[in-house]
């Protein structure tokens, strides 16, 4: 018994990493659904950006996107060392090395966001086509939160993290915008417990560069005993930085 003991608590990797990591799979120019194949595994009819779950191990992973009027793409993900393997190394523990290395633990892959190649099918068949006269400038259509969707501002993906001490916090989140007539102002929405870690989109209607500068997010957390704590986030800012990420030093009540 102490002998399994000891292989639990000394492969960290195994532990804390698991066998399989998050990656974010996108395409920007994919619009249709989109058949994804990996690891033994297919998953139909899904939308990019889309997160799955690969095998971490030695060998890198293939995946495969085919979709309806776009060729078949493929990507070759790449592995590399994961640190959390260090504390086998740190604490001399050569049976959790091995548990780590059987598993696969101790490799992750070296990227968090791969971007798929895929061609339209239509680009494969060139067709002259009579040159177009010039055109007058067309005024683009302002962007409002009854008339969103017309910019990909509004689906960008960033880094979100936070952590608080103690842990175990529950995690807040709206928006407030000063112009609510093009991005409107929402109620909270729960995001999740500390630490929290996401790489995740807006998906905030009527956002555009312009106004960006105008929006907030708010994040608040909340846990038993502990005063309520909440810290707003320029959304312009966030956009530049690609991420939101903050520290909670809870104060008990």
């Amino acid at each position: 018994m102490c002998l399994i003991a000891t292989l639990l608590v000394t492969s960290c990797a195994s532990i804390f990493s698991g066998s399989k990591a998050n990656v974010t799979v996108r395409n920007d120019n994919v619009t249709t659904a989109v058949t994804l194949s990996y690891d033994g595994k297919v998953e139909n009819n899904v939308f990019l950006p889309h997160k799955i779950k690969i095998k971490r191990g030695f060998q890198p992973t293939t995946i495969t996107a085919k979709a309806n009027g776009y060729e078949e793409g493929s990507v070759s993900v790449k592995k590399g060392f994961n640190g959390t393997t260090l504390w086998n190394i740190l604490w001399g523990a050569i049976p959790g090395i091995a548990i780590d290395a059987a598993t696969g633990a101790m490799m992750k892959p070296t990227q968090n966001e791969i971007v798929i190649p895929m061609k339209p099918t239509d680009s494969l068949k060139p067709v002259w086509k009579e040159p177009a006269a010039p055109k007058e400038p067309v005024v683009e259509e302002r962007v409002t939160r009854d008339n969103a969707g017309k910019t990909s501002l509004e689906r960008t993906i960033i880094r979100w993290y936070f952590d608080s001490a103690p842990q175990g916090a529950r995690i807040f989140w709206r928006v407030i915008s000063s112009v609510p007539d093009e991005v409107k102002n929402t109620n909270e929405l729960w995001l999740g417990s500390t630490p929290f870690e996401e790489t995740r989109s807006f998906n905030i209607q009527g956002l555009t560069y312009e106004n960006s500068r105008d929006v907030q997010i708010e994040i608040k957390v909340k846990r038993k005993g502990y005063i309520d704590q909440s810290k707003r986030f320029n959304v312009r800012q966030a956009i530049d930085q690609q991420e939101i990420s903050s520290f909670f030093d809870m104060i008990a009540e």
